[in-house]
């Protein structure tokens, strides 16, 4: 029987991880803090796993949100749960001195986007936003996710936080919206109602765009500079 044996490449490293958002100082403090008294035996692995199960279940609210607002008081549950898990999990491999690099890398960011497909899945499904739009913020996350990936392989540089908002700022916006929508699920914009969340995925939308485009730009040029056309005679 033939084995897969799988070697590690002697050039492979973690990229620079930029995190620069209005919470990170106080949240790296609050998640070292976590770190050293989480029980031994939790590890990084049952965190990971915690926040793809907290993406489903902020999924499902979403969809009963269809029926009972009791599902949008669930989604900020769940999106606590999934920043506690997601957030987590990698200060605590570091804390104990257990980082798997290739490993923790490939998992942590296939359970990303599993969770965001399952996220916006559950938006579609709750008559909160147009589906259509949800369906263009998957497409927009992906985008940014693959410049974000190339990225970090071609220019060892790993950016989640743009114009001083990250994973966590987002979350804190996602949850404010959805109690908000308990209430009030429409906004009026020039003398019309529109959804609330409709508002926010357009917003959304062209934030993508903005930092796609921009960041593509700068990086093509940053790599066009250090691989220069050779002159010729």
């Amino acid at each position: 029987m033939e084995s897969t044996r799988v070697t590690t490449p002697a050039a492979f490293r973690d990229a620079t991880r930029v995190l620069s958002s209005v919470l990170a100082p106080l949240e790296r403090r609050v998640l070292h803090y976590l770190a050293r008294r989480m029980p031994r035996w939790v590890n990084s692995d049952h965190l990971t796993a915690l926040a793809l199960l907290a993406m489903l279940g902020a999924g499902l609210s979403y969809w009963l949100a269809a029926s009972t607002p009791v599902g949008l008081v669930l989604v900020v549950v769940c999106l606590a749960a999934n920043w506690f898990g997601d957030s987590l999990d990698g200060t605590l491999a570091r804390v104990r001195q257990h980082q798997r690099p290739r490993y923790g890398y490939y998992v942590d960011h296939v359970v990303d986007m599993v969770g965001t497909l399952l996220l916006l899945g559950g938006l579609a499904l709750s008559g909160l936003m147009n589906p259509l739009l949800a369906l263009g913020l998957v497409i927009g996350y992906l985008l940014l996710a693959a410049e974000i990936f190339l990225a970090a392989h071609v220019l060892g540089e790993f950016r989640i936080t743009y114009f001083q908002l990250g994973p966590t700022e987002l979350r804190i916006v996602l949850a404010a919206g959805s109690l908000w929508a308990i209430g009030r699920p429409t906004v009026t914009l020039f003398d019309q109602p529109f959804l609330l969340f409709d508002v926010g995925a357009v917003v959304s939308l062209i934030g993508m765009a903005v930092v796609f485009t921009l960041t593509a730009l700068r990086h093509t040029r940053t790599l066009y500079r250090a691989e220069p056309i050779p002159l010729t005679d």
